[in-house]
């Protein structure tokens, strides 16, 4: 097994900041150490698309930080119909090369909506960063819907 040098295991840990932030501005309510916005996380020239069955056609592709963040906003307040939103990311595989870094995790999704519904979503992202200067930010996010199960409705 090769030997990861200490910037190589900095440039991993710099992109797992970067994507659990990422996940914490997705949440509902949105935790309050985490700030900023989410086009600042991606960088200008950025992909985030859903693929397999399930999200290819319910996400497409989108391309540019700005675009993105337009994107992702839809789904969440004031816009959205979360009442309650958390991301639990479970442990992933990384990789350096370069001026790159890789990896690949699996994202737990508890949802309940305004109606009072509520699901379980996990889905595989494939998570591409890029170094630029002292930041490190996601060049292409790709997530794919893997299992999902209705946890029923709110019980008044």
């Amino acid at each position: 097994m090769p030997s990861t040098s200490t910037a190589e295991r900095s440039s991993e840990r710099l992109a797992y900041a970067v994507l659990t932030r990422y996940l914490e501005l997705c949440d509902v309510p949105r935790p309050s150490h985490a700030a900023g916005s989410l086009a600042e996380l991606f960088t200008p020239d950025a992909v985030w698309e859903g693929v397999g069955p399930l999200y290819a056609a319910k996400f497409g592709r989108t391309t540019g930080s700005v675009a993105i963040e337009t994107m992702l906003s839809a789904h969440l307040p004031p816009n959205g119909q979360f009442q309650a939103n958390v991301h639990l990311l479970h442990r992933g595989t990384t990789y350096s090369d370069g001026d790159k870094v890789g990896g690949r995790w699996l994202m737990q999704q508890l949802s309940r909506y305004e109606s009072g519904a509520a699901e379980v979503v996990v889905a595989r992202l494939e998570v591409t960063f890029r170094r630029e200067g002292s930041d490190i930010r996601i060049s292409r996010f790709r997530t794919e819907r893997v299992f999902e199960a209705d946890l029923g409705a709110e019980i008044p």
